[in-house]
C-alpha cells in the first residue's frame, strides 16, 4: 500500500525540508527519511538518514529500501547492496538486519551524489521485508 509522502518545513533538520512515506509491501513499516548532510567542500555527496519502524506480528531477517529522488542520483555507500537505480532517480538497496515484531531500523549512512549542488529532495521512500519474514 502506498501513501503520498508528505513535504513538512522544520526548523531542525540540517535542509529544513523532511520528506516521508508510509509505505511498504508488507504494510508493517512506517517509514520516514530525510538528507541531514549536503555537499561541502572536500565532499560531494549526499547524506540521508532512514528510519523505519517495524509494527508487524512477524520477525525479519533482510529488508529492501525503495527510495526514489527529484532526480538523478549515483549510488555511493551504505551498509547495504545495492540492488538496482543506480544514474536513475530511484535506488533500490537489500539489507540484511534481523527485526523483532515491534523493533526500529536506522539506515544513517546512506550517500548519494547528483553531479551538482543546487539541492536534491526524497520523493517516497519504503521499506519492505516481504520474503525475510520469520
Amino acid at each position: 500500500m502506498y501513501k503520498k509522502p508528505m513535504i513538512v518545513e522544520t526548523e531542525g533538520m540540517a535542509e529544513g525540508v523532511f520528506a516521508a512515506s508510509n509505505a511498504t509491501g508488507s504494510g508493517c513499516y512506517t517509514v520516514s527519511a530525510y538528507i541531514h548532510q549536503t555537499p561541502e567542500t572536500g565532499r560531494e555527496t549526499y547524506v540521508i538518514q532512514v528510519n523505519g519502524k517495524h509494527a508487524a506480528d512477524h520477525a525479519c531477517d533482510g529488508q529492501v529500501l525503495t527510495i526514489s529522488f527529484d532526480r538523478a542520483v549515483t549510488y555511493v555507500s551504505s551498509q547495504g547492496t545495492l540492488l538496482s537505480g543506480n544514474g536513475t532517480n530511484t535506488l533500490v538497496i537489500k539489507y540484511g538486519y534481523h527485526n523483532n515484531a515491534s523493533d526500529n531500523i536506522g539506515l544513517g549512512d546512506i550517500s548519494v551524489s547528483t553531479g551538482d549542488r543546487s539541492g536534491l529532495n526524497i520523493v517516497s521512500t519504503v521499506l519492505d521485508d516481504t520474503g525475510y519474514q520469520k
